[in-house]
């Protein structure tokens, strides 16, 4: 087997993320690789797996974008690299409170961005792509294939 040539940051195995369901996936929260770092969709909890800002879209948003930056610096990088985000919401009445945050955090980055918003099943529980349900967290998913890029590296 070849030498890898990225490197996983929070790694994690889905039998102790997902104790309900009978997954067994070994994954991480995010990669690098080369002078690239790809970031798992991050939600409003935190890496214990505590929901922050329950009912609250905006702090949700904040605790991702905390959780976001803190992947970066542990793959060498941050937020001033930021290519590309992707947000997803629940309900487009979250749109202004989420995008609001979202754009603290990456003032005068400039990178390009997409938002959807797509409906969810109502309980909770239920895995869909990046994210974790727990309670009320089907809020947002920030930053689901966010890309960052170091240039000159």
């Amino acid at each position: 087997m070849s030498q890898p040539t990225h490197t996983r940051i929070r790694m994690f195995n889905t039998k102790d993320t997902y104790p309900n369901q009978t997954l067994d996936n070994d994954l991480c929260q995010a990669v690098r690789a080369g002078n690239t770092v790809y970031v798992r969709g991050q939600i409003g909890t935190d890496f214990d797996g505590n929901l922050i800002g329950l009912g609250d879209p905006r702090a949700q948003a904040e605790q991702a974008m905390k959780n976001v930056k803190q992947l970066l610096e542990e793959a060498g990088s941050d937020l001033s690299h930021i290519v590309k985000t992707t947000t997803y919401l629940t309900d487009v009445r979250y749109r202004e409170p989420v995008y609001r945050e979202v754009g603290k955090w990456l003032k005068g980055v400039f990178p390009i961005s997409t938002g959807t918003h797509r409906r969810r099943a109502r309980s909770a529980g239920m895995a869909d792509g990046d994210r974790r349900d727990r309670r009320d967290s089907r809020w947002l998913d920030v930053a689901s294939g966010l890309k960052t890029q170091k240039e000159g590296t």
